[in-house]
């Protein structure tokens, strides 16, 4: 290909295919020669919208009308206004207040009975023994949210100090954090596995403890916010409870050492009661108490702020907690995310309870917050991570079911009956609510639940099915209902409701039955080939099973399924077999799968339906097959096992090689693959990581020529070359931009659309110009020349045969002038990060300038001798003319320098060239000339006021 991209479009020769169409058109040299300057920032300021004050008077168009009741005795009649008036301004008696409690004596009698009722109350509130402590739940999570995934935790390096330290070694270890600082201390560790995680999270909690016994306060302190920021990452979501109880565990160490500190501050001449209040502890203790506090209001981020701030609620009784708690709750408002919120919910009711359990009032806040911020969950946000992360909401809902829990054990511990009665009435405010009813039944005692079973029936018809299925719901009620007896002339309706939902469920528990069942038709129906005759009721079985096996795993684990499916000998049978079990596997499949027997299984099946295609076989049957073998693949992922994920699409690639649907959809997998892989790193571009990407590259360079859609090359060639460009794989990018440029001399002049011939041209344009934007932050290459690719686009655009009067080519010229404009500018409008593009290869150089300058000539030239030669024609080329002239004009006038005289007076030729027939848009040209009115205005636009006075409509009227 480098035999034809010369870096001047002036020497050329007829073997290296450059410019030979082009003509020098001497009286438009200098026309373009400079593009106008364009500050891209400041035009994206000045086109926002502009923010109009709003008047401290003026009501705000999304707050709430609210209407406020006046009470009765506040409304007077005209004539008591006096009365009413002269009565306030005389003073009260003071010796009155002693009829009313109001006097000194009588308030602190009063103060020292309200402070014994209080102690007492909170006596009978403290947290006994049948409250199921956290330490119980802890291991139950930690075995039920687990994952395959690769996991990542970004740590810090810690310079140790031993406590006798010298002070040369107190200043050589400063000069170390220092050094780090520069050189960047932080480190990502990549593709841990979860045990690889909890073990560093173990590391981490140890480095604690030795930070703290070697007098590091600092350091110690710099793990936990390490830790606490740790809570705000959801990258792999199914294992978050489990990351927020290892990462809690050493927030508790954290928040136990802090108070066994400044407890020992307090151990001074007197000694401490066993219920001390914040006026027990001397002001040593105090002071150290608010010092941390201090600290950890410093932090900057709300999550690594909050959980330091939450764990540290068990030094509030040092300085009193009652108003803490309230503002932690508003303080959780903040958190974007709904299941970081309701985690952080948790925390604070665990560590409210072990504080301050006689706050009930912050404990059923922080769940009425909750229900206020439950619909997020059904939010675009979080729906598109579930998407990215493939991840069904059924799935999704069971992380929340932890924290919600707990948060309920803790508010209904000890609560009366009427709460349970104010949660239902707010559960049914709530729209797909059946996780917290779910939760709200396990959380109430039995005899509350049962007393109102009817209405828990009520509430679970009305829930959604998708969410959360019903049996569950039931199976709750019924664990209430086993403990406690519902009213009596109730327990038959409950009985017959209930049993409506249970008939329902699908018994899909009898794996060893129906593998018996199979193995025993094998056994009847392999002798002289008896299942010849018997293919329609074997497939009544397969439908059968397929009705009500919807886990794969278990599906292909029997035994005897497969040797079943063996049975099928007859080709049309068989293929129709393996479409039904991947229509059921497609439509059933929760969430992706890396599980070895079920891609073996379907792999096998859909081998099976690839190999039925031949010759004969229709384009919609063909089309079908592929939208079930891609539905397959796209359900593979092996997390971030990137390497294994790349060997199933060679294997895919070579066992579906005669379906060119599949084989695209798997170019695009492996393009997904390769962003994955710069996503996840993160920047952090490793010689392993680029060679994976290169090894993305190859693969679609090897696929792309495979198919037999010319569009689909291109298209591809133009995808992975920006992929590659993304990943800072320059050569692999050149090779693919290279191949779609070599490729355009083959597009047919028209092509098959749905059946029907169509003109390819309107598609041809449109790869070009995603073509052109592509190139603005395509690097040129140092062996080739100056804009070599842009010019070879070009020579191909010169020398391929459009359809006979065709204005294509001369289109494609004008969507090159802004490209060209573009990169004569000192800053792009937009780049790729870690990739030098020609704006920093170049750095303004004038050469580089002048051939940007002499491109712009030679395409202007040619567009206007097609003006001219169209101007010859009298009927259809007029009004071309007109078109193309007036598509040039807004060119010149988005990014020209109409400054330049040659210029401004070519523009305002073509202007009227495009108006000299009157078949100009006179509804468009109206607009542009309001525009340029306005932009004439604009302190650098001046020069357009003038160039406007020489504008004038014209029509055919």
């Amino acid at each position: 290909m480098s035999t034809y991209l010369l870096s001047s479009p002036v020497t050329r020769s007829k073997a290296e295919c450059t410019y030979s169409g082009f003509v020098s058109v001497e009286c438009y040299a200098g026309a373009f020669l400079h593009s106008r300057v364009r500050a891209y920032e400041s035009e994206l300021r000045a086109a926002r919208l502009e923010a109009v004050p709003l008047e401290p008077g003026d009501p705000h168009p999304l707050k709430s009308i609210t209407v406020r009741r006046c009470p009765l005795q506040a409304v007077t009649t005209q004539g008591s206004t006096s009365s009413s008036s002269s009565s306030g301004s005389v003073a009260p008696d003071p010796l009155s207040s002693m009829l009313d409690g109001t006097d000194p004596l009588s308030m602190f009698a009063a103060a020292s009975a309200s402070e014994s009722g209080r102690k007492r109350r909170e006596k009978e509130e403290e947290v006994g023994p049948d409250f199921e402590p956290w330490s119980a739940k802890r291991g139950e999570i930690l075995a039920r949210f687990t994952t395959t995934e690769k996991l990542s935790i970004v740590s810090e390096k810690i310079h140790w100090l031993a406590p006798n330290s010298t002070v040369s070694e107190k200043v050589r270890n400063r000069l170390e954090e220092l050094d780090d600082m520069e050189e960047g201390s932080q480190r990502e560790l990549l593709n841990l596995s979860q045990q690889d995680y909890v073990n560093r999270i173990e590391e981490l909690n140890q480095n604690l403890k030795e930070a703290w016994s070697s007098d590091q306060k600092v350091k110690a302190l710099k793990i936990v916010i390490q830790c606490s920021k740790l809570l705000s990452d959801t990258s792999v979501i199914q294992f978050y409870p489990s990351k927020f109880v290892l990462i809690t565990d050493i927030l508790d160490t954290f928040g136990r050492l802090v108070y066994e500190r400044i407890w020992s501050m307090c151990s001074d001449s007197r000694a401490m009661p066993e219920s001390f209040t914040a006026d027990d502890v001397n002001d040593t203790a105090k002071e150290t108490c608010l010092n941390w506090f201090f600290k950890i209001a410093s932090i900057r981020e709300l999550i690594p702020r909050l959980y330091p701030w939450q764990l540290g609620c068990t030094c509030h009784i040092f300085i009193g907690i009652q108003e803490t708690l309230p503002r932690l709750t508003a303080m959780i408002r903040g958190i974007g995310d709904p299941l970081v919120a309701v985690y952080a919910r948790a925390y604070l009711c665990r560590v409210g309870m072990e504080v301050a359990p006689h706050l009930k009032e912050s404990l059923k806040k922080n769940f009425f917050d909750l229900l206020a911020s439950f619909r997020q969950i059904h939010s675009d946000s979080v729906q598109n991570q579930l998407v990215l992360q493939r991840v069904e909401i059924p799935v999704y809902l069971t992380l929340y079911s932890p924290a919600i829990n707990w948060i309920l054990q803790c508010v209904s511990y000890r609560a009366p009956e009427t709460l349970l009665t104010e949660m239902m009435e707010r559960c049914k405010k709530l729209a797909n609510n059946a996780l917290l009813l779910n939760s709200v039944m396990w959380a109430f005692r039995a005899e509350f639940v049962a007393a109102r079973a009817t209405d828990f029936i009520g509430m679970i018809k009305d829930c959604d099915e998708a969410g959360f299925p019903k049996h569950l719901l039931f199976g709750s009620l019924g664990r209430s209902l086993a403990c406690a007896d519902p009213p009596e002339n109730e327990r038959l309706s409950i009985l017959n409701e209930a049993w409506k939902v249970i008939t329902k469920v699908p018994q899909i528990k009898f794996k060893r039955e129906v593998n018996t069942v199979l193995a025993d038709i094998i056994k009847h129906m392999t002798p002289d080939r008896a299942f010849e005759d018997a293919y329609p009721q074997l497939q009544s079985v397969i439908r059968k099973i397929l009705n009500y096996f919807h886990d794969f795993s278990v599906l292909f684990s029997m035994e005897r399924f497969l040797p079943f499916l063996d049975m099928f000998q007859k080709d049309s049978v068989r293929v129709d077999v393996c479409r039904s079990i991947m229509e059921v596997f497609i439509k059933h499949q929760q969430e992706p799968t890396r599980d070895p027997v079920i891609l073996n299984a379907l792999l096998h099946v859909c081998k099976t339906m690839h190999d039925s295609v031949n010759a004969l076989t229709l384009e919609d049957e063909k089309r079908s097959l592929s939208l079930l073998i891609n539905g397959f693949i796209r359900m593979v992922s092996f997390g971030r096992d990137f390497e294994q994920q790349l060997s199933f699409c060679v294997e895919a690639r070579a066992t579906f090689c005669n379906l060119e649907p599949v084989l695209v959809q798997l170019i695009h997998t492996v393009n997904q693959l390769a962003m994955e892989t710069r996503r996840v790193m993160r920047g952090n571009h490793s010689r392993k990581t680029a060679a994976f990407v290169r090894a993305c590259a190859a693969y679609s360079f090897i696929t792309i020529p495979s198919l037999t859609s010319i569009f689909s090359r291109l298209n591809l060639y133009l995808l992975s070359g920006q992929v590659a460009l993304a990943n800072q794989c320059l050569s692999q990018a050149d090779a693919f931009f290279k191949a779609a440029v070599s490729l355009l001399p083959e597009v047919p002049r028209s092509i098959t659309v749905e059946g029907k011939l169509r003109s390819s041209e309107a598609f041809l344009l449109d790869f070009i110009s995603n073509f052109l934007s592509t190139l603005l932050v395509v690097p040129d290459h140092p062996e080739q020349g100056v804009l070599y690719l842009v010019r070879g686009l070009l020579n191909m655009v010169q020398d391929y045969t459009w359809e006979e009067n065709s204005d294509a080519k001369v289109r494609v010229y004008i969507s090159a002038l802004p490209l060209l404009a573009a990169m004569s500018q000192d800053t792009y409008l937009y780049a790729i990060p870690k990739v030098d593009s020609n704006e920093t290869l170049y750095g303004g150089d004038p050469k580089f300038l002048a051939e940007v300058n002499k491109l712009c000539e030679t395409l202007i030239g040619q567009v206007l001798d097609h003006l001219k030669a169209l101007g010859r024609d009298e009927g259809a080329g007029v009004r071309k003319q007109g078109t193309l002239a007036f598509s040039l004009f807004g060119c010149l006038l988005a990014h020209g320098d109409l400054r330049n005289n040659k210029l401004s007076q070519l523009a305002v030729n073509l202007w009227n060239l495009s108006h000299k027939h009157g078949y100009c848009d006179t509804r468009n040209s109206v607009r542009t000339l309001e525009y340029i009115k306005h932009q004439s205005q604009q302190p650098d636009m001046a020069h357009l006021s003038e160039m406007a006075l020489r504008l004038s409509l014209q029509s055919r009227a």
